[in-house]
Order: C-alpha cells, then structure tokens, then sequence
C-alpha cells in the first residue's frame, strides 16, 4: 500500500511538471524603420538605415552589387559601426575613390542585414539606386538598342551623333559580324573638362571611355566637334560591343585586334598613321606582332604606330579571309582560347606566322603608294613623323582614345 501511495505521488508530481506553464521569453520585435539610398555623383552612393527592437540592435551590415557583366555573383558587404541600442539610424558610405570610381548610369543593387540581442535577424528586399549625374539636364534619344544622353547642342547635333552610332554599328557587323548583344547608353558631355570631371581617376589626355561590363560610354563632344566625335564614337562603341561578345574568365583580346577592330571601325586610316607605317617599313622598325599583343608603349611615338599596325594588321585579315574568320577568330576568343590556339585554329597559323604574313602585306602595299606618290618613302614618312613629334611635343596631338575596366 505504501509502494501504490508513492508511486501515485510520483505520478502526479510529474503532472503537476509537465502541465506547469513554462516561463515566457519575449519576442523580439526587430522592424526596419526606413531605409534610403543617394547618389552624390561622382564622389559616393550614400546609405542610410532606421531600426528599432525592444533589445539592442546589435550588428548591422550593407550588401550590395553593382549591376555589370560578370561570370559569377560577387557580393559585396560594409560593416556598419554604431552603438547598439533598441533604436538605431546609421549611414554607410561607399566611395568610389575606394571602388575606382562607376560610370554614369550605373546600378547598384543594395539590402541591409540587421540583428539583435536575441538573435533575430532582418534583411530587407533588395533595392536598386540609379548613379546618375545630376549635375546637367540630360536629353536623350533611342533607336534600337542604343539610347545616347546628352544636354548640350540641338536635336539635330544628338541625331547627327545618333546616326554615327547605327553607321558604326552597321560597318562593324558587314566586316566581323559583330552586333550589340545587349543595350548601350552613351553619355555625351560637352567637352572634355566635363567628361573629366565624372570620372574619379581621370587622365588629362581621356577623350572617350568605354565600361565595356556596363554597356555605357562616355565621351566629350563639344557641338562645334562633332567630326572629331563621329569618328570617337565608332572608336569607342567597337570596344563595347566586341568585349560584350568575346567576354571570358580566361583570356583577354591582343591589344591589336582589340584596338585594330576599333580603328578599322572609323574608316580610312589617316595621314599621320599611314606616314608612321611607311617610315617604319623603310627603317625595318616595325613592331613585332607578338609586342602588340600586349599594352601598348608609354611613349608616344611608339604608341602612335601600335594603333597604325593594328589597324594595318585587322585589315589584312579582314581583307583577305573575309567577315566569317573574323567572326569565327572573335568566337573562338570568347570560348577562352589563347592567342596562337585560336590563330591557327581559324587561319591555319600563329602569331609569329601572322606576322610574317603580314609584314609581306603591308610592305607591298604601303611602299606602291609612296612610289606612286612619286617620292621616296623615306622622305615623306620623315617629314610627317616629325611634325607629329613636334605636336606631341607641344600636347596639341589629337586626344587619345582610353578603354576602362571597372572591377
């Protein structure tokens, strides 16, 4: 009897236990208040935050992405440093001097992650910011797919350059089979302080620039310019669509086809170009195929005839093997071939074969002309290089063409 009596107490004593009621945590009550972004073009995108909970907020992070061709997602995160406390309203700033700098007309795409005390944890949907240049009233005019800005000049100037860029593109499609996979913005300044002005790092001889991940152009083209910018424009917008097209992990265009392509597109090639190409051939100065490959020289002149060669040598094979192994030579350099691999895959040979190749082209073609001229070549090369040696002297050379990557 006394063994069921304790048993029975036992028994009802779990009960009592187990239907006892537990004591009660809090909830946390974590709420994002208001979260905003703004751009202060061109220095910083400005991120601002207000939380509240009934613990301390105790860790807060920016993630964010900037909108660009890439091969993977790359996220980005700013660590926010506040006090804790239940309510918060904190600002992140991210500096393009830091980043190197976005073209106008960038995204960025942004959220925030916030935690408390009690390990809850918000994130708010992702949000986008536009990186827009709010200090002209831009104008802007759409055909196909490509939308030029501009607030400077009348209709007719923006038509004008409108009708460049379907020209560039055209020429470029009939000689590579090239085309825009995707669309374009082009952001016209009214000059070249202007232009330098949006930029972060900005090289006193940038005249254009291409974010080839961006889709998006910026050149400065005064009204009274616009030769100067037609010829810019087809320069710069080659650079765009052939990167959008051949854009791999592994390897880059040589810096000839890459620049070739580019100078082709504005069509003749000029005096000044063809006297260096000349000189060289009469002094056996050329430079060696497997040397244009990579960046072209600091110094001037040495620079002057790397475009005249690359252009020269996008000629010969344009030329010779025709639109379809120039397609096919870009598609292969989109697969992540190397140089001499996707040379000989789709000319049957490599670098230094091209250059032999081509060393016979130009030659024979350039020397005709100065002999049909009635002068020897020598003299009239030297005199053109050194009126341009003389320019680059004095800074009156035409701007140069600059091409930007921003990671």
């Amino acid at each position: 009897m006394i063994k069921k009596v304790g048993i029975l107490a036992l028994v009802v004593c779990l009960l009592l236990v187990i239907l006892a009621p537990a004591p009660v945590q809090a909830q946390s009550e974590l709420v994002i208040v208001d979260s905003s972004a703004v751009a202060v073009f061109p220095y910083q995108f400005n991120f601002n935050l207000s939380a509240s909970s009934n613990v301390n907020i105790t860790d807060i992070r920016l993630c964010y992405a900037t909108d660009r061709a890439s091969f993977a997602e790359v996220i980005s995160e700013g660590y926010v440093k506040f006090t804790p406390a239940t309510t918060v309203d904190v600002s992140w700033a991210l500096e393009m001097v830091k980043l190197g700098g976005l073209p106008p007309g960038a995204s960025v795409t942004y959220w925030w992650r916030v935690e408390d005390a009690s390990g809850a944890r918000v994130e708010t949907a992702p949000a986008q910011v536009h990186y827009d240049d709010t200090r002209y009233s831009w104008r802007s005019l759409t055909e196909g797919k490509a939308t030029l800005y501009w607030y400077e000049g009348d209709d007719s100037f923006a038509g004008e350059l409108m009708s460049a860029v379907q020209q560039a593109l055209v020429r470029l499609a009939e000689d590579t089979g090239a085309c825009l996979e995707k669309p374009a913005k082009l952001y016209i300044y009214a000059s070249q302080q202007d232009l330098l002005g949006a930029m972060v790092h900005p090289q006193e001889w940038t005249g254009g620039v291409a974010y080839t991940r961006y889709g998006i152009m910026a050149i400065g083209i005064a009204p009274d310019e616009i030769d100067w910018g037609k010829t810019t424009i087809a320069h710069e917008l080659t650079h765009l669509v052939i990167h959008q097209m051949t854009l791999n992990p592994y390897n880059d265009l040589p810096t000839w086809l890459d620049e070739g392509l580019a100078m082709h597109n504005e069509g003749p090639l000029g005096p000044g170009f063809t006297s260096y190409l000349i000189w060289a051939i009469t002094e056996d100065e050329l430079i060696s195929v497997h040397s244009v490959s990579s960046e072209f020289s600091a110094f001037p002149e040495q620079a002057y005839l790397s475009y005249a060669e690359s252009y020269s040598l996008v000629e010969y094979l344009i030329y010779t093997y025709g639109q379809g192994k120039m397609l096919e030579l870009l598609n292969t350099f989109r697969e992540g071939s190397g140089y001499d691999d996707a040379l000989e895959g789709v000319y049957g040979f490599d670098t230094d074969g091209l250059d032999s190749l081509w060393r016979d082209y130009v030659t024979d073609k350039y020397q005709s002309a100065a002999e049909e001229k009635g002068m020897h070549p020598a003299v009239v090369a030297v005199i053109v290089v050194l009126a341009i040696g003389l320019l680059v002297a004095l800074g009156l050379v035409i701007r140069r063409r600059a091409r930007r990557k921003i990671r």
